[in-house]
């Protein structure tokens, strides 16, 4: 009984913290790590593998973040802010999402064939 209040809390905690923009670090992911690695037989290696892979998706997160803010920079000469104001506001601009460098692929509109069904050579 003390081990299923134990993955609920845990498992409470990390819902709650998944709303932030930026990803979870070595803490969320080495929790679920944890669970993971303890279902399967390896609680720590589970953590150290969840926790490792938390550091890089917030350092790769971090390092686009930058990236854009450099963008808004040279958009934005003088533009006062941290990096992750700076990266909002590029997303906001450029209608990009956090964590996408790219701005969303919006469809492509469809050409129309000529009316006749003549093709042109």
């Amino acid at each position: 009984m003390r081990r299923i209040a134990t993955l609920a809390a845990l498992a409470a905690i990390t819902c709650a913290t998944t709303a932030h923009a930026e990803p979870g670090g070595c803490l969320k992911y080495g929790a679920v790590g944890a669970v993971g690695g303890h279902v399967a037989g390896h609680g720590v290696l589970g953590a150290a593998a969840g926790c490792a892979t938390g550091m890089y998706k917030r350092h790769e997160y971090r390092k686009e973040a930058r990236a854009k803010a450099a963008l808004y920079d040279k958009e934005h000469p003088g533009s006062k802010g941290t990096y992750q104001e700076k990266a909002t506001a590029y997303d906001v601009e450029h209608s990009t999402t956090p964590g996408k460098m790219n701005p969303d692929a919006a469809p492509a509109p469809a050409t129309q064939a000529p009316a006749d069904g003549a093709q042109k050579m």
